[in-house]
């Protein structure tokens, strides 16, 4: 995984992958606005399949005009998101690009979705919006039962 620091919107600073060393971690990127949509099916599906993983949600923005205003967005993304979820939101700026760069940002509305293993290595990818077959392949990599129906 390609090294990229954030934020949470508690404020801690986040360096991707180092910081989620030790268990895996899912880490879910978002490139727009749109995409949350994507990302909101994801974590309802892994909180419906009682999935055991820390999962993350990493709006990454790329370019200077969206730092300048940062506070701006960051500010609306806690409006809109219970204080409780906050530490699982970290946004990145800085290293937008480089992460678009390493994950590609075709199909931009559909979320990045990265398993990271202990030692932070990526386990799985998948960039095709969500699906039940990537959720059952994610689950099998972490050792949980596909017992769920979801089909």
């Amino acid at each position: 995984m390609v090294s990229a620091s954030g934020q949470s919107l508690e404020g801690d600073k986040v360096q991707i992958p180092d910081d989620f060393s030790g268990e895996n971690t899912l880490l879910l990127l978002g490139y727009k606005q749109d995409s949350q949509f994507d990302i909101d099916r994801w974590l309802i599906a892994l909180d419906m399949t009682e999935t055991a993983v820390a999962a993350y949600e990493i709006p990454t923005i790329q370019g200077m005009a969206p730092r300048m205003f940062s506070t701006f967005i960051d500010n609306g993304m806690r409006r809109g998101i219970p204080k409780p979820l906050w530490k699982g939101v970290i946004t990145v700026y800085e290293d937008g690009d480089k992460v678009q760069r390493y994950t590609g940002n075709q199909n931009p509305n559909n979320a990045r979705v990265i398993l990271l293993g202990p030692d932070g290595s990526v386990r799985y990818f998948y960039d095709q919006g969500f699906a039940v077959a990537p959720l059952k392949e994610i689950r099998t990599l972490l050792g949980q039962s596909n017992l769920l129906s979801l089909d």
